[in-house]
């Protein structure tokens, strides 16, 4: 057993908006309680991706374990998680959320209450959370404490008059935050005695080690040596250690009920553990399993397809060691008449997408292009079947569905006034309905139901665009709604070019069209033939642009003489033009379907 009792365990998350200062502060509880000499610090010492540190935002959830002596004599030991605040790493938050009791609740001091800030805390509320509120950047001219706390209480809804100020970059009152934890946070639950349940929080595939799963323990005592099993999955595997992240990995003896640590052992594969599955003891199991995590719904797919066709295996090899670590990422293979062979993935969102092309190409050292991104679809067949639509290029005969369905999402938006109309005119033009319009001090809330489908796209960016970035987004799936949807192709020099198909909505479809085609038209390089470019829904053609043929002046050597001479000479290359249109081939450069993907009408 541990030589701690349970009740000196404190297992806290952090939850907060982007930006807020979460990594900071972790940073801080790391270096205050010494569990990292001086010479190692670095900034941001959890997010060890590249990825993560250039953007500044954390992207995996991180565990550590400190000791921290305590102003009443006992040691106690803090478990910390510090966890993602965008919105597509939600379900990241989720299951760190499961594994701790209590959470510290950042709020940025100058910017008060955001979007996702009301996200996770209402996700902490629901884990049954006691919240500790920390109000950050006290140290910027710009910080108003007492208005910040006022509105914890009004748009939250819980006591702040003892939040605690700090300044994480300058380290001021951190020796109040820690105190805090132990004073505040309750201690975990669980009984030594009873058969091992552990919570699998996470898992992922290191290179000396093999697969190593970061657990929770709840009743009994995980130990090196004993055959665990799975309840979810039934396997059995043997623990060939176990241990505890001071970020460091440190071996233990056992972990006992409430302590937070990793084990690994005859593991083959990180597919084999699910996340949120229950971890028993095979000789003693326990009958109830714990409540696991909704797997994470994959809302987003496009195909990623290889620009050099010789690295499509690379490609292949790549995606399941990420797979590997991201169980929320999944793909299929899928071919394409205009870019080979590649994958159709699915991502939780458009940030996911975009780190998991950026760890592809840099990670691996791969040139990828990816297709319009789209969402999952619902056919409703006229034979009362339904089949979901990952990919547009996919979609049956017009005839055979009697409706199409698609995604909704209930979107938070929380703005300062001066961009209110800018905004409420974006979400009317994606097809948004308003549910809810109301004051949090200064700042406006407005609630929409908006189809995924028109978020998807470039929503986001709009969105920071037309509020100067001051506006902050979070959004729900609520399910899905009948829309009057079809299919727009796109055809170049009459071929359907199928990477380029897309869903949309009627009423939209022109606009869309005439964008795309005007796109095209300066994006393929004219060819010795005319070349038209169209959009088309079904047999009819929506709109179209031509490039004009780059031409040879066959009448130069003509001087003087009849006209019919001229005349003769371009009959002779308007023939081989039609000849060559016929036959010719349009190659349309790689960087022009990146281009044309990315709209922003």
């Amino acid at each position: 057993m541990s030589s701690h009792s349970i009740d000196n365990i404190r297992n806290f998350s952090i939850v907060a908006h982007i930006d807020h200062g979460k990594s900071t502060l972790a940073d801080r509880l790391i270096q205050t309680t010494g569990a990292i000499s001086e010479r190692e610090m670095t900034e941001q010492v959890l997010d060890s991706m590249d990825i993560e540190r250039e953007r500044g935002i954390t992207i995996k959830a991180q565990t550590v374990r400190l000791e921290y002596p305590a102003k009443d004599g006992k040691t106690y030991v803090l478990n910390l998680m510090d966890t993602p605040g965008h919105v597509d790493f939600a379900y990241e938050v989720s299951r760190s959320l499961a594994a701790c009791e209590g959470s510290l609740l950042i709020v940025d001091a100058s910017q008060g209450v955001e979007a996702q800030t009301l996200a996770n805390v209402y996700q902490a509320l629901d884990a049954g959370h006691e919240i500790v509120p920390v109000l950050n950047k006290i140290d910027l001219p710009a910080a108003e404490p007492d208005r910040i706390k006022e509105q914890i209480e009004e748009v939250i809804g819980i006591d702040a008059s003892e939040a605690i100020a700090i300044s994480a970059k300058t380290g001021l009152g951190i020796p109040d935050v820690l105190e805090a934890i132990v004073t505040r946070l309750p201690p975990p639950k669980g009984d030594e005695a009873a058969p091992l349940k552990a919570l699998l929080v996470d898992s992922w595939y290191d290179a000396y080690l093999g697969v190593v799963v970061l657990v929770r323990v709840v009743d009994g005592v995980l130990k090196k040596g004993m055959t665990i099993r799975m309840l979810g999955t039934g396997a059995t595997y043997g623990v060939d250690k176990v241990g505890v992240f001071r970020p460091k990995m440190r071996d233990v003896a056992a972990l006992g009920p409430g302590e937070v640590g990793f084990l690994t052992g005859s593991i083959k594969e990180v597919a084999d553990t699910r996340v949120g599955d229950t971890i028993t003891d095979d000789r003693r199991p326990t009958t109830d399993a714990l409540p696991g995590f909704k797997p994470a719904q994959p809302v987003v797919f496009c195909g990623l397809f290889p620009v050099d066709a010789a690295d499509f295996e690379n490609l292949r090899a790549a995606m399941g060691r990420l797979r590997l670590n991201d169980a929320s990422f999944s793909f299929e293979m899928e071919t394409s008449a205009a870019l080979g062979f590649g994958f159709r993935c699915g991502f939780l969102g458009l940030l996911h997408l975009e780190i998991i092309q950026e760890r592809l190409e840099r990670e691996f050292n791969l040139d990828l292009i990816s297709t319009a991104p789209s969402v999952v679809y619902r056919l409703n067949m006229s034979d009362g079947t339904m089949m979901e639509l990952h990919n547009p290029a996919d979609m049956p005969d017009v005839m055979k569905i009697a409706s199409i369905e698609e995604p909704w999402i209930r979107a938070t938006i929380l703005t300062p006034d001066d961009y209110l109309g800018a905004i409420l005119k974006l979400c009317q033009d994606r097809r948004g309905e308003q549910i809810d319009l109301n004051y949090v001090g200064k700042r406006a809330m407005v609630v929409y139901d908006l189809p995924l489908n028109e978020v998807v796209f470039d929503f986001y960016d709009r969105l920071k665009s037309v509020s100067k970035g001051y506006a902050s987004f979070d959004y729900a799936i609520t399910g899905y709604r009948e829309g009057d949807l079809v299919k727009m192709s796109i055809l170049v020099n009459a071929e359907p070019v199928d990477a380029l198909s897309m869903l949309v909505h009627r009423a939209r479809a022109e606009m869309r069209g005439r964008a795309m085609c005007e796109k095209l038209k300066d994006l393929i390089p004219p060819h010795l033939f005319q070349i038209p470019i169209q959009a088309a829904i079904g047999g009819k053609i929506i709109a179209r642009e031509t490039i004009r043929a780059l031409r040879k002046d066959v009448t130069a050597k003509c001087y003087g003489g009849d006209a019919s001479r001229k005349r003769k000479l371009l009959d002779k290359q308007k023939e081989g033009k039609k000849r060559m249109r016929q036959f010719g081939r349009v190659d349309i450069p790689q960087e022009a379907f990146i281009a044309a993907l990315k709209m922003d009408s």
